[in-house]
């Protein structure tokens, strides 16, 4: 029979699964009608209040595709709407912010070294910034800074710089750059679910009712729709960025995270501009480039160590782990097979990191990692890599009687 941790580590594993395919979905549809709607042509054939029309070629058809600025005279029977992937990713990107960070904050969202939160604390606050990220946004773009393209872009980039700065000022490095990226996909879900999808309602309503729709909710939506397009890659560098130090835990993170953004515009400038049949501006991939090379630099800044260094550091299951049975023994064994990788200065000839920022030079650093010590060395073979640290199976069996001890 399973135990907790496993049981609990597949159900991360299916909720991640769930949001990388929703995710999927969403981006591709997305990426496809953008590059639609700017590739479109205007015709002598095109039907009355048709603007454009494309053909397409695929799977070995052929698709004529015509796009109506309001609606044609007539509403077909079947009407196909694109709107659950946006929902779906959304309610699947907060159920793992749920799983992760909230149930396990202690351990990803709070560090006590950048504000010494309480859980609670830490969750109102994750909250409410996303709901206030939407209050500000939505309220940018119905303003009259909302009918200038480029100055409504260049101030929500510096929301977006200050929400940076102001997340990692409050969370760990890890948690900081991961809510940037939920804050940034909460407006683009909230473009989908409470700006695009009841203007959508609004025009067939009015094609139901014998009306001629007013073509500004056409125009609205398409503006929400090239917000989300020109930030989707950003927010997908954004939840990737948990998996590596050098992105979330240096000391210009937040720089790192407001550059990316930048990188975004430029390279889906270049598609929009192709798929547009305007020409190829390659300087953005130069510029691209050089961000990248800038936010390569920014890396090697000293990264912020979050782990506990001492005993009397520790806290909650992290404390009891540490006076667990057994726990002097896990303690020699990890640091014994695993510190030279997972120092502040690693001994591993071509590291000059920690993996995953973790440390495990110290017992109390040990306490802090205990779950995933267990799933990485104990119940799996993950860790040490290749085994190159000859960890013997009697070792990997000591921990596993380590943590059950105290986890059950």
């Amino acid at each position: 029979m399973y135990d907790y941790a496993v049981l609990w580590e597949w159900v991360l594993i299916a909720a991640r699964w769930t949001h990388v395919i929703t995710a999927v979905a969403w981006i591709g549809s997305s990426f496809y009608f953008i590059a639609l709607d700017l590739g479109l042509r205007k015709t002598e054939s095109l039907p009355p209040l048709a603007h454009g029309e494309e053909w397409q070629v695929h799977g070995g058809g052929f698709y004529h595709i015509t796009k109506y600025l309001v609606a044609p005279d007539f509403l077909p029977e079947h009407l196909t709407w694109f709107k659950w992937e946006s929902y779906a990713t959304w309610l699947s990107g907060f159920a793992l912010l749920v799983l992760f960070y909230y149930l396990g904050a202690e351990l990803f969202l709070i560090d006590p070294t950048v504000m010494d939160l309480e859980v609670g604390q830490a969750i109102v606050i994750s909250l409410c910034s996303l709901a206030l990220g939407w209050m500000v946004y939505d309220g940018l773009c119905r303003s009259p800074i909302g009918r200038h393209p480029t100055a409504l872009m260049l101030v929500l980039f510096g929301v977006l710089v200050a929400m940076a700065w102001g997340y990692t000022q409050v969370f760990s490095g890890r948690a900081a750059l991961l809510h940037l990226g939920a804050f940034t996909a909460t407006i683009m879900s909230g473009n989908v679910f409470l700006t695009i999808m009841p203007n959508q309602r609004i025009v067939v309503a009015d094609l139901k009712a014998g009306r001629r729709p007013d073509p500004k909710y056409g125009e609205i939506a398409k503006q929400r729709s090239l917000h989300n397009n020109y930030l989707t890659l950003p927010v997908i560098f954004l939840m990737l960025s948990n998996h590596y130090p050098l992105i979330f835990a240096t000391q210009w993170n937040w720089l790192i995270a407001s550059l990316v953004f930048l990188m975004g515009v430029t390279i889906r400038h270049w598609f929009n501009t192709r798929h547009a049949r305007k020409g190829n501006p390659h300087w953005t991939w130069a510029a691209t480039a050089v961000i990248f090379l800038l936010i390569a630099w920014l890396s090697t800044a000293p990264m912020r160590a979050s782990a506990p260094e001492d005993e009397a550091a520790l806290t909650g299951s992290a404390a009891r782990f540490a006076r667990a049975e057994g726990f002097q023994d896990v303690a020699d064994i990890v640091m014994g097979r695993c510190s030279m990788c997972h120092a502040a200065e690693p001994g591993w000839d071509g590291l000059h990191w920690p993996p995953k920022n973790v440390q495990l030079e110290t017992p109390a650093q040990i306490a802090h990692e205990a779950r995933r010590i267990y799933l990485q060395a104990g119940i799996s073979h993950a860790m040490p890599p290749g085994n190159l640290s000859f960890m013997e199976p009697g070792e990997r069996a000591a921990i596993v009687r380590w943590y059950r001890s105290v986890a059950g």
